[in-house]
């Protein structure tokens, strides 16, 4: 689904962006308004997929990256350096990804925030010259792999566990709210092994809580919007039950199949999706009573972390607090948010060795409260966090409805592994 409002973000190559300075909002960390900037200025870099099959996802990830820059300069920078922000496109293409690492490495950035599906393409160039790296672990499993030990940090939950194991979360869930009698369907990409091992994942869940799997495709070609046969298919195993971890365009292509097939579909649920622009689409009457994740602090769940994102996002992006941030303008926040702490303990002139530094002597980062749980980098590399935990909400006809202004949360299952997927 297009976000054609934001179609003059998706450029192909970079964007440097300087984040305007301004009163500080009074919230958050940072040097006192009115420091010193003189110094010379660091530049990051935020990669992410602008363009191509994965726009639909991605691109408005510019908003949260300059909103979180341009509220550190407002508060004089990072020990009184002004940062620079690049924004480069990957295209949402596997060859265009590493072109757009080495592009960001030889403007000499200090750091590289990812934001992109397809990062574990361009991430070795990354970690070979000694970048550190924010960003979201949603696109593979070099977060929790050695050599990326050295250079990588997940803003969204410190690192991931590189076999994937099988949570509990997802089987309780459609048992708590399908019953016994739910038939699942999950479905993933082919080429994005994270999102083809959620999908293997859910099914496993579900079947370790008594309820049947008709359906579990990882095959699914990235963006695909065409799921006729795919509905026809899952309608003939009996499925009532649906999971999808793909790209909204790709999920709510498949929702809209299913009941186009004549399916009744007892419980949904989507790990993205929650965002103001669906509520709108042409999708949101197919999307009624279906169940949206949300792993960051939604703006119906205040605290002074969605304040300070809500009005820097207003004040610097132009975007009211009732467009709320969708998934990956909190990844290219967060992801920012952690690059400037990186930067704010790696001294008064900090170098691409000194973040990485610093960043693995964090031990209690939550995104000043945006996350549900808070990592310490010294332990989380190559593990999940205990819990991992959820916020809920549900496509109603007025809105997004909160189930609950705390997460739901599950567990790693021991002994587990999706890895082969």
């Amino acid at each position: 689904m297009k976000r054609s409002r934001f179609q003059r973000l998706a450029r192909v190559g970079a964007v440097i962006t300087t984040a305007g300075a301004g009163l500080g909002l009074g919230l958050g960390s940072g040097t006192p308004a009115g420091a010193s900037t003189a110094k010379a200025p660091i530049t990051i870099a935020m990669i992410s997929s602008l363009t191509g099959e994965a726009a639909s996802e991605f691109s408005d990830s510019p908003v949260g990256f300059q909103a979180r820059i341009a509220l550190q300069n407002s508060m004089g920078g990072v020990n009184g350096h002004k940062i620079i922000g690049i924004v480069i496109d990957d295209q949402t293409s596997p060859s265009e990804d590493p072109t757009a690492v080495q592009q960001a490495i030889s403007k000499g950035v200090t750091g590289i925030v990812s934001v992109s599906p397809l990062f574990f393409e361009g991430a070795k160039y990354a970690q070979q010259a000694g970048v550190p790296v924010t960003g979201g672990t949603f696109d593979g499993p070099e977060w929790g792999t050695k050599p990326y030990n050295t250079n990588m940090f997940a803003s969204d939950t410190g690192s991931v566990d590189p076999k994937y194991p099988v949570s509990t979360l997802f089987g309780s869930f459609f048992k708590k709210y399908g019953g016994p009698s739910s038939v699942i369907g999950t479905y993933g990409y082919g080429i994005s092994p994270s999102s083809a091992r959620s999908a293997v994942g859910t099914a496993d869940s579900a079947q370790r809580n008594g309820l049947k799997v008709g359906v579990l495709d990882t095959s699914v070609p990235f963006g695909s919007v065409n799921f006729g046969t795919e509905a026809l298919t899952a309608k003939s195993k009996g499925v009532n039950t649906l999971y999808g971890a793909m790209d909204d365009n790709s999920n709510f292509a498949l929702v809209t199949a299913m009941k186009q097939a004549g399916m009744t579909l007892k419980t949904v649920i989507f790990p993205t999706g929650y965002e103001p622009s669906v509520i709108n689409s042409p999708a949101w009457a197919d999307l009624q009573g279906t169940y949206f994740l949300s792993g960051f602090r939604p703006y119906g769940a205040p605290d002074a972390g969605t304040r300070q994102m809500a009005a820097a996002i207003q004040k610097y992006q132009h975007r009211a607090p009732s467009e709320f941030p969708t998934f990956n303008v909190y990844e290219a926040w967060l992801g920012a948010d952690l690059m400037i702490k990186g930067l704010e303990l790696a001294g008064k002139n900090p170098t691409r060795a000194g973040v990485i530094k610093a960043l693995h002597g964090v031990t209690s980062y939550n995104g000043n409260g945006l996350l549900p749980n808070p990592i310490n980098y010294k332990t989380t590399f190559g593990h999940d966090l205990p819990k991992a935990c959820e916020w809920i909400l549900q496509a109603r006809k007025t809105g997004f409805a909160l189930i609950s202004k705390t997460p739901v949360c599950g567990s790693d299952i021991p002994g587990t592994s999706t890895a082969s997927a």
